[in-house]
């Protein structure tokens, strides 16, 4: 398996550095090189400067405003955005309900809501998790009871990202309580969250941030037109959905981009009179992030690879590879880099506190980001698919154990 990179391939990834050199906003980028998250409005518009280009919706095919891209060409963009750095594009719109309405959907719903969700002219949250029900996602009891033309929802979902800003919650819901399986009896619904009886409530992570949330459902009237799929054949869909998020899910982009600039920051930072960077210690732990990184780049071309060979139609089971290596990296990168700050890696809300009693800041503002991104990035090898579920999904399908 020849696993290196076309001319054509290499040209591709220039094209790309280039288109995202020349029109990311400068603010935007400066921001996230100092480690500030992207706020709503800057990745609204970085993802309609894309979507003008043709690039917003990468994993579509032409026929639905996607580019027709190669697994190989969607991995490169990916990575060129993410080491930007410039803000991800939406997940939930690109990678979760438009490559579901496009397998699933009815040609009504294709012509509603896809356009709308690579514009992010509506922006999509997942209605997956419940207490109770997050890893064995099976054991769901939110309820739709049919009534007429509308399904009638009542429960609760959590964890659930970013649907405070959301218009549109895709979601699992229980429509047959008596059915002999868990999986079965569950059905896909598209819910309006601006419909009366659906109340968000804030979780504010260990970060500090608020990006995470409960969403309530009390007698929420859903039309049927808005069942994706077959009624009670819902987890088909979510099936499908998963097997996409994890496609991408190393984000090996962000890892290069925090290794990189770790050395970037080493540089300014001195221990025992000297710069870090010239540390042996540091240089060792560096070079062996490096290395991971390759080996995680070498296992991503094999897994993008036999996906392509497949016609696309059934992920690699060592997608779960990716899943587990690539969020250990995350966390790897990210301690390295909260590492190098030290004593002036605090958080940045703790800092507000401080200028707000009219301390002078602590350290510099390139450091109040790394403990929040170190700290929030303790999750990344849960959600997505918890990595020890990783491991018995590779225990299974490729161990045969």
């Amino acid at each position: 398996m020849d696993l290196r990179f076309t001319p054509e391939e290499i040209a591709f990834r220039e094209e790309v550095r280039s288109f995202i050199r020349d029109n990311l906003p400068a603010g935007t980028r400066e921001r996230m090189r100092l480690g500030h998250k992207p706020s709503k409005p800057e990745t609204i518009a970085w993802q309609r400067i894309l979507n003008a280009k043709g690039w917003a919706a990468f994993n579509w095919p032409r026929e639905y405003g996607g580019p027709g891209w190669s697994a190989i060409q969607r991995m490169i963009f990916l990575e060129e955005n993410l080491s930007a750095p410039a803000p991800e594009l939406l997940s939930f719109n690109i990678t979760m309900i438009g490559p579901v309405l496009i397998q699933f959907g009815t040609e009504e719903q294709k012509r509603r809501f896809l356009p709308r969700a690579a514009n992010l002219d509506d922006w999509w949250c997942q209605g997956f998790s419940e207490p109770g029900a997050g890893s064995d996602l099976a054991s769901l009891r939110t309820a739709a009871k049919r009534e007429g033309d509308h399904y009638v929802v009542n429960g609760q979902k959590i964890w659930t990202s970013t649907a405070h800003h959301a218009d549109w919650c895709f979601c699992l819901v229980r429509t047959n309580p008596q059915a002999a399986k868990r999986q079965e009896g569950i059905s896909f619904l598209l819910i309006d969250m601006k419909t009366p009886g659906v109340e968000v409530r804030p979780i504010i992570s260990i970060d500090g941030s608020h990006h995470l949330n409960e969403v309530f459902f009390t007698d929420v009237r859903v039309p049927v037109e808005n069942l994706v799929g077959e009624e009670n054949k819902g987890w088909n869909v979510a099936k499908y959905l998963l097997g996409n998020e994890r496609t991408g899910i190393a984000r090996l982009g962000i890892s290069k981009a925090a290794i990189r600039r770790a050395k970037e920051v080493a540089r300014e930072v001195r221990m025992n009179g000297r710069p870090l960077i010239e540390d042996k210690a540091f240089r060792i732990r560096v070079a062996q992030l490096e290395m991971d990184a390759k080996a995680l780049e070498i296992m991503q071309l094999r897994v993008v690879s036999a996906f392509a060979k497949s016609g696309g139609k059934k992920p690699d089971p060592l997608s779960s590879v990716l899943k587990i290596k690539g969020t250990e990296l995350l966390q790897n990168s990210s301690e390295l880099v909260m590492d190098v700050g030290g004593p002036l890696a605090m958080p940045a809300w703790q800092q507000e506190l401080e200028a707000m009693s009219n301390e002078p800041s602590p350290g510099p503002d390139w450091a109040a980001q790394m403990a929040p991104a170190y700290l929030m990035l303790r999750a990344a090898s849960i959600y997505g698919g918890t990595n020890e579920i990783q491991k018995n999904i590779l225990n299974k399908a490729v161990l045969g154990l």
